[in-house]
């Protein structure tokens, strides 16, 4: 292990167990986001909205269950999520052999907790995010069933770091990436591995407006949570960072910049009317960044774009989407 994290051997040791249960999904050229940046930058997309469960997710989860021992899949494994975790905790569970007992928010969408108990899952309610780990807690200690964090610990930096390995392997050469910011396991991951295969590329992580922990962490120089999550990217709205993942992001990541939900909605829509694709806020938030706030620094410059989740139904989907030309 390197001091910030899991090495490239030992990650793509992991891609190569996983080739099985988890895809290497594609990265393509994206014209139409190139277009709307005035053809002067050259956009590639890493599709991670491909993999299996919908989301990145399914990595990390993987990872840390082929971690466990037997006894541990004998008594089971729990997860706490708004949707996507849990999804990703019950499919892991399925495919090793085990079971989960998952603690979900109760606005959760409808068809996130469907998804879980199609992977065989018992999901449980809980009022928010904060009740959620707590109960969570109990079932733990209770029944002894293993806790998959959804952000937090070696695991989940193993498994996300096989999305930079791949992304570092498909694409020559890049100037920049941008990573969606939850609690940090995505991009403590992905920059970990990227900074070790393309140390000169600018890691740039997207936070959403109303879930700025990873902001708030930055500025005091250690992990931080907020009160309340208020943001459409539900799948970003961690409630705290943690000391791992933090470290990983601190040590990795160049910069951090923001986005609003209605940048997010803009977004939805013009990657559904350009590219015809229709994904979760959490997603269209490195494409918001781009054509937004960061828009100026990376004109003509080779930016990847990680796409992360497309766990969405189409009501949801078509009210929170704006369709207009956000270009």
């Amino acid at each position: 292990m390197t001091p910030s994290g899991p090495n490239i051997a030992a990650i793509r040791a992991l891609r190569d167990r996983l080739t099985e249960q988890a895809f290497c999904t594609p990265v393509i050229r994206c014209p139409a986001i190139e277009s709307a940046m005035g053809n002067r930058t050259r956009v590639f997309a890493k599709l991670e909205f491909l993999q299996r469960t919908g989301t990145f997710k399914a990595r990390g989860a993987l990872a840390t269950l082929h971690g466990l021992t037997k006894q541990q899949h004998k008594q089971g494994v729990t997860a706490v999520s708004a949707g996507n975790h849990a999804i990703a905790t019950a499919f892991a569970a399925q495919a090793v052999g085990t079971t989960a007992k998952v603690v979900m928010i109760r606005t959760a969408n409808p068809s996130r907790v469907a998804a879980c108990k199609a992977y065989g899952a018992e999901v449980v309610m809980a009022d928010d995010v904060h009740q959620a780990f707590e109960v969570a807690q109990q079932i733990r200690d209770e029944e002894g069933r293993y806790f998959v964090h959804p952000f937090e610990g070696l695991s989940i930096a193993l498994g996300t770091g096989t999305v930079g390995l791949e992304i570092c392997d498909q694409v020559e050469a890049f100037d920049a990436i941008l990573i969606p910011v939850g609690g940090g396991g995505l991009i403590g991951g992905i920059s970990n591995a990227v900074k070790q295969l393309r140390p000169a590329a600018e890691v740039i992580g997207v936070e959403p407006e109303g879930a700025d922990s990873m902001h708030r962490s930055f500025a005091s120089g250690k992990p931080e949570s907020i009160d309340t999550v208020t943001t459409i990217a539900d799948s970003l709205g961690a409630p705290f960072a943690l000391p791992f993942s933090f470290e990983l992001t601190r040590r990795n990541v160049d910069r951090l910049t923001l986005v609003n939900d209605e940048q997010l909605r803009e977004t939805m829509g013009f990657l559904f009317q350009s590219m015809s694709i229709a994904v979760e806020p959490a997603c269209a938030a490195t494409t918001a960044a781009l054509l937004g706030p960061l828009r100026d620094s990376l004109l003509g410059k080779r930016v990847v774009l990680v796409m992360c989740g497309s766990n969405i139904d189409w009501a949801t989907f078509s009210q929170q989407a704006v369709f207009n030309n956000v270009a």
